[in-house]
């Protein structure tokens, strides 16, 4: 695609980045026939063609609008689009520049600058999250729908309590301190440190927390990169002592980690080691895809149902590039992975766009989860946190994360 950025627009780093990717899009459109929002709603401007070529106008010129805004905001960064493109056109680095860009020179409605304020001053910090958690299930019936969809109905079932068995372990993986994982879906945290620890992996928690992927999706990208910041000084005397892995089991989280380098890139104080960070970072399918799984007791033969579906996130398939990974360790200790038909698709939940894009995003969710239950599995797994609250409001099996079904110490999920 032949380009004619602004000056000043190129003098800038984010500039030459937009420049480069633009100029790798060929405008093939295969883009649109894996975009969720353009097989929804039918309109170029919300394909990733049509938001590439009105980011491409405006960084030559063209002023902002409210409508090119809104056709950015819909796009749900799912990145089908990027696992399509023959070209590998990085579409995720240039709508945030374009988001980001645009975020400056268009107002926003008081309404959604009071939400995406909130949402970014509440949901990194557990602190402040979990009160708020707390009163919002108190409260649930009079919450709007989409914020009651983002609640769980009580505080979820959790595994018993862990309690290492072999106290400290020659391998060592520093554990993210995921923001919001641990008060929606605490089950998760003790399955994946029992797990850890029968497989012989201490997991560390030297500190940090929110990865920045709220800030970063919401076009705040100074707080995202001050989150960044944050983690790295927090891990870096467990990386320098030997850590093998970041495991991230979010893989929301783990997209954003593993672009720690790029978005730090130009920060002098910060590039070589977010390279480290981000070389290190590691899916739980990845870390225990390489382990040996069957020194853990056999999920079906403890009674966990074997007929089961999995929803593959969009930020493991497409954002990681790991199509696959956790259903072949899931077939590998006898579960029957039901037909799903478009796994590629997403489910809507995409981080805080259920709450600013809820009409859309429901209408995702119901389209995924009748594909999912079409053959009347007895659960669903999936990988990533939000995907998995998501589903779960909607749908009439349990929905759990894929590492709780090889907690040795749980066999229940209802």
């Amino acid at each position: 695609m032949q380009t004619e950025l602004l000056q000043s627009v190129l003098d800038t780093s984010e500039g030459r980045e937009a420049d480069r990717i633009l100029r790798a899009c060929v405008h093939c459109g295969f883009c649109t026939a894996t975009c969720p929002t353009y097989q929804e709603l039918g309109d170029e401007l919300d394909g990733p063609r049509g938001r590439i070529y009105q980011i491409k106008n405006l960084l030559e010129g063209e002023a902002p609008t409210r409508q090119a805004q809104s056709h950015l905001d819909r796009c749900l960064t799912c990145l089908n689009c990027e696992t399509t493109c023959p070209s590998g056109v990085e579409y995720h680095k240039l709508v945030d520049i374009g988001r980001q860009r645009i975020e400056g020179q268009v107002a926003r409605p008081l309404g959604e600058r009071l939400m995406r304020w909130g949402l970014r001053q509440v949901v990194p910090y557990p602190a402040r999250f979990r009160p708020l958690l707390r009163l919002g299930q108190m409260v649930r019936p009079l919450l709007p729908a989409a914020l009651k969809d983002k609640l769980p109905a009580a505080a979820q079932r959790q595994s018993p309590k862990f309690e290492a068995n072999s106290g400290q372990h020659e391998r060592r993986v520093i554990l993210l301190n995921n923001c919001a994982e641990p008060l929606l879906t605490p089950a998760l945290v003790t399955a994946t440190l029992r797990v850890l620890d029968a497989l012989g992996i201490e997991a560390l928690h030297p500190g940090g927390g929110c990865c920045g992927a709220v800030s970063q999706h919401l076009s705040a990208a100074e707080q995202a990169r001050g989150f960044m910041r944050r983690n790295i000084d927090a891990w870096w005397p467990a990386v320098e002592a030997g850590a093998e892995a970041i495991l991230v089991t979010a893989s929301g989280c783990g997209t954003m980690v593993k672009d720690y380098a790029w978005h730090l890139r130009d920060d002098p104080a910060y590039a070589q080691r977010a390279e480290r960070i981000s070389a290190l970072a590691k899916d739980a399918s990845e870390l225990l895809g390489a382990d040996d799984l069957a020194r853990l007791p056999n999920p079906i033969s403890r009674g966990v149902p074997a007929r089961i579906a999995f929803h593959p996130p969009c930020t493991l398939q497409h954002g990681q590039g790991l199509p696959g990974r956790v259903e072949e360790l899931l077939r590998g200790v006898g579960f029957e992975l039901l037909p799903v038909r478009d796994v590629h698709s997403c489910c809507g939940s995409a981080g805080t766009y259920s709450i600013l894009q809820s009409e859309l995003s429901g209408r995702l969710r119901a389209s995924r989860l009748e594909a999912l239950q079409q053959a009347d599995p007895a659960l669903i797994a999936t990988a990533n946190v939000g995907c998995q609250t998501h589903l779960q409001a909607a749908s009439r099996v349990p929905v759990v994360h894929w590492i709780e079904l090889f907690d040795p110490a749980r066999n229940a999920f209802v």
